[in-house]
């Protein structure tokens, strides 16, 4: 399955953005999704991830802030980004969970192109 990123952009430093992760399939309801993020020169990584039975698990650095959600009808994921710090900007990327750890990028498949999120300060 080959998940889409969108609803990126540039915002100030205390700002919002919501971001959505679109699927093909129509299975995407039985699956762990997860977001990640990636800033230039850095490793990508946790951002948070929404299990099928909506138990939800965030990084530190975004816990209080951000909101992961998901609607199966529509077959996509929300991230309810909030009180956005320049040290949030990165191209975040969605991606289904394989089994394993959350953290580990390598337990998850789907990898879109991601969509860019600039905070300014």
């Amino acid at each position: 399955v080959q998940l889409q990123a969108s609803g990126g952009g540039l915002v100030q430093a205390g700002g919002s953005l919501r971001l959505s992760c679109a699927a093909s399939r129509r299975t995407f309801s039985n699956y762990d999704i997860g977001w990640f993020r990636q800033a230039p020169e850095k490793e990508r990584e946790f951002v948070a991830v929404i299990t099928l039975n909506d138990i939800r698990y965030y990084a530190d650095s975004v816990k209080g802030r951000f909101t992961i959600s998901r609607d199966n009808a529509k077959n996509t994921v929300y991230l309810q980004m909030n009180s956005l710090k320049p040290e949030d900007t990165a191209v975040y990327y969605c991606a289904v969970f394989m089994g394993g750890r959350y953290y580990d990028t390598n337990n998850f498949v789907g990898w879109g192109q991601g969509t860019q999120v600039t905070v300014s300060s």
